[in-house]
């Protein structure tokens, strides 16, 4: 068996690699940074917030092997606009390739700018999931001249950069300009202007402003010829190229990446080798989100989730669950599986604290873990009262949002499923209800054999005779009995059926509390042979 390294968690082991790759290479540990990156022309979505929150994990890991540890999340709001995002203003379209810093906020004006917004969005999913972080923009970073000795290395040697670039990515653009962006100083756009000449005792680059091929549209130049500061905001490196410059300034030391820009990440990497002199950190490859299509979620093409929308309906624990959860492998993705993710959590939740046996001791290690990091290493002193996710979103949809607290908590209690509601129920009785006014209630599919619909249309005929709630109960068992079936398996059907989970409160009382009407009117459907209809 091999040795389980701290939690037994996959940030453990990243934790070590980088651990004994920093030793290895003889660099100091009094404190190790890692980095996410994301691009701010866009809105931000649940993979843009993976990236920081899956390194912040291995920040914590490192902090548990003792070592100090710091997150970067860095945000690239001097990006150029190069289309609009679906569902934005048409009116963006006259600031294609502008900074995204310098345009206006199209929400309003509660961020200063664009970037600034998106940038806040990044933020804001971060500090509600409890996240601490060192924020750094890229309009901050070149403003204040971080980058500055390394965007003169590579513009001293961008003769042998264009070159590898043409190698290894196939593009042949950086052999004939610099691998530097100016931002026209006449149009004040980015992309257009094409720097051709860099002076290094002055610490500035020449263009002329003549236009560029944006996402297979020609956007023409101003014509302006002009010279930008490589010490200040005036322009950046190309982002194929910028990484190592990042890496190299802020010393980063683990940054993970998607397997879209794998190609991009090792030109950074030799870039960063041979060129700036810094050793490249330590990366993880990882997979893309996609939506239920198979495409992967994007910024620009509008299948966006959001951490916010993600939030509204699912606790912070739940978020951090899907992606400490794992790394490898690519994920279908959308706002229906929150509540599958918040009954994962409670079930993780009853076997940190025993409430459930796991045979097996190093999943049950794991299992720990995992719950730990999930709290970010500060797990809570007791277990919350647990109640299907989907049970609670059945029951807010039955009264007015003002009476559904007081309503949800007294039918629990009726139910015997709590005694005195804690502040972890409370929440999720409140992303319940929110559920409840934007969706359909979530429902598992049923697989049911022709003795399962027969006994389903006995109890649906016995429901409808109008009879005493507790005597629904025994008719379940009754009918399991004539039908050959195990009565457990058959409650569970039920359970899947009117909850979408397998287990749930007494059947008698929820299904008066649901409508005898509407659950004998399912169960008959469903004992015909038909499926469960929409909005059930």
């Amino acid at each position: 068996m091999s040795k389980v390294i701290g939690r037994g968690m996959w940030l453990d082991k990243v934790a070590q690699r980088i651990v004994e790759r920093e030793k290895a290479l003889g660099r100091s540990m009094d404190l190790i940074r890692v980095e996410s990156g994301v691009g701010a022309s866009g809105i931000i979505h649940i993979g843009s917030l993976g990236d920081a929150i899956r390194a912040y994990g291995v920040k914590l890991a490192l902090g548990d092997m003792g070592y100090n540890s710091e997150l970067v999340a860095f945000s690239d709001d001097m990006d150029g606009l190069r289309k609009v995002p679906a569902g934005l203003p048409d009116w963006l379209e006259k600031y294609l390739c502008y900074p995204v810093s310098k345009i206006p906020d199209p929400f309003g004006s509660c961020h200063g700018s664009f970037g600034g917004h998106m940038s806040g969005l990044l933020l804001d999913g971060l500090d509600r999931c409890g996240i601490k972080y060192r924020f750094q923009s890229a309009s901050d970073a070149y403003s204040r001249g971080l980058f500055a000795d390394q965007v003169s290395l590579i513009l001293r040697n961008a003769e042998l950069v264009g070159q590898k670039v043409k190698e290894m990515l196939g593009q042949e653009k950086f052999v004939k300009v610099l691998p530097y962006f100016p931002i026209c100083g006449k149009c004040g756009r980015i992309y257009v202007a094409e720097a051709h000449k860099f002076i290094p005792e002055e610490g500035k680059v020449l263009y002329r402003c003549s236009g560029a091929k944006i996402r297979g549209r020609f956007l023409a130049g101003c014509g302006n010829e002009g010279e930008a500061k490589i010490s200040g905001d005036e322009g950046k490196l190309s982002w194929k190229i910028e990484f190592a410059a990042r890496w190299a300034a802020l010393g980063i030391r683990f940054e993970a990446y998607g397997k879209d820009i794998a190609d991009s990440v090792k030109f950074n990497d030799w870039i960063s080798d041979e060129v700036l002199k810094y050793p490249h950190p330590h990366h993880v490859r990882y997979e893309m989100f996609l939506d239920r299509s198979g495409r992967k979620i994007s910024k620009s093409s509008g299948n966006v989730l959001t951490p916010q929308t993600w939030l509204r309906y699912g606790s912070p624990q739940s978020l951090l669950l899907l992606m400490f959860k794992r790394i490898i492998g690519s994920r279908r993705l959308s706002v229906e599986d929150i509540p599958n993710y918040i009954d994962e959590y409670d079930g993780l939740e009853d076997a940190y604290f025993d409430k459930v046996r796991v045979e097996n001791a190093e999943k049950l290690r794991t299992l720990r873990g995992l719950y730990e990091y999930v709290n970010l290493l500060n797990p809570p002193a007791k277990p919350s009262e647990h109640v299907p996710f989907r049970l609670l979103i059945s029951l807010a949809r039955l009264v007015p949002r003002e009476q559904r607290p007081e309503y949800v908590v007294k039918k629990l209690k009726s139910y015997n499923m709590v005694s005195e509601p804690d502040d972890r129920l409370l929440e999720k009785i409140s992303l319940a209800s929110a559920w409840a006014d934007d969706f359909q209630p979530p429902r598992t599919e049923v697989s049911l054999n022709a003795q399962e619909r027969k006994a389903l249309g006995e109890i649906a005929r016995y429901i409808a005779s109008g009879d005493e709630a507790e005597k629904i109960q025994s008719k379940v068992f009754e009918a399991a009995r004539q039908n050959g079936l195990n009565p457990s398996a058959l409650f569970a059907q039920l359970y899947k059926i009117l909850i979408g989970s397998s287990s749930g409160p007494r059947l008698g009382p929820y299904v008066v509390d649901l409508g005898r009407e509407n659950v004998a009117k399912i169960l008959q459907q469903l004992s015909n042979g038909k499926a469960i209809p929409d909005g059930w």
